[in-house]
């Protein structure tokens, strides 16, 4: 059951939580991705602890460039101690497989990466390793999210959960702080865009990156391009339909260049984790 965030905290007092709540150790690891969730973590454990602290950033073909980019500059801009780390989560055949617990072997993949980083002689934090920290929220919980069990397995701590907030909680808390990231918009690794039970593969996953850049070009910053074989579902708020038609050859000519044989716009608009309405009907 989905837990209820406070109502009526300000963005000083969640911002003064999640302070209060980092000071309580002497290290973080933070599983990094460089969307609004894990950057504020990452950001908040870093002014409370300083170098005593790293955002592991996981680099796998899942992560777009554009995203990639942009953790690496979130974190260099505000001096975060970054780790990159490489998960092998593709060459894993339960992941490859995509079904419906996907999540969980690619999350399991990368806290057994994080856990190899920890406990690595030679690190300033292997003689005490720090706690691993990871940015579900409450919002999270009312989904299906395989990769809580992951994390769960692996005793990562959510602090999100344990402050009770949610994703407007966390954006207000990114405004508080003046960081560039409060009206982000959530980005999920591109194996979400490939329809559960077709074969996750580095070629799909470039096209449904492509495909994410050339919409962008236009100017859409909210949507997801969903991979259904041979077909390429356009989600987008139907407030930017007009875009989409307006550009319609444009898009579909790139689109049919970088493989998709059908092109279409889905009239249900954006909607996120939507592929998980097929699990549901099973």
């Amino acid at each position: 059951m989905q837990k209820s965030a406070e109502q009526n905290v300000s963005p000083e007092i969640w911002a003064m939580k999640l302070k209060t709540y980092f000071s309580r150790y002497k290290g973080a690891i933070v599983a990094y991705s460089g969307g609004v969730d894990s950057a504020l973590l990452a950001y908040a454990a870093h002014l409370v602890l300083g170098e005593n602290m790293v955002a592991a950033l996981a680099d796998s073909p899942s992560l777009s460039r554009s995203e990639y980019r942009h953790a690496l500059t979130f974190a260099q801009s505000h001096d975060i101690p970054l780790q990159i780390i490489h998960t092998q989560e593709m060459q894993n055949p339960f992941y490859a497989s995509n079904r419906g617990d996907r999540c969980y072997h690619c999350k399991k993949a990368l806290f057994e990466k994080i856990e190899e980083l920890r406990l690595q002689p030679g690190n300033s934090f292997s003689n005490c390793p720090w706690p691993v920290f990871y940015g579900v929220n409450l919002d999270d919980l009312g989904d299906y999210r395989p990769g809580i069990q992951a994390a769960d397995e692996a005793s990562i701590r959510a602090p999100y959960i344990e402050l009770k907030m949610d994703k407007a909680a966390i954006r207000s808390a990114c405004a508080f702080f003046g960081l560039e990231i409060a009206d982000k918009p959530a980005m999920p690794c591109m194996a979400s865009r490939i329809a559960y039970g077709e074969q996750i593969n580095v070629e799909k996953l470039k096209q449904v990156e492509d495909a994410e850049d050339i919409l962008r070009e236009l100017g859409l910053e909210v949507l997801r391009v969903r991979h259904h074989g041979n077909t390429a579902r356009i989600e987008i708020p139907p407030g930017d339909f007009q875009v989409v038609i307006k550009h319609r050859k444009i898009i579909s000519n790139k689109l049919h260049e970088i493989g998709f044989l059908f092109v279409t716009l889905d009239l249900d608009g954006f909607k996120s984790g939507s592929l998980n309405a097929a699990l549901k009907n099973k």
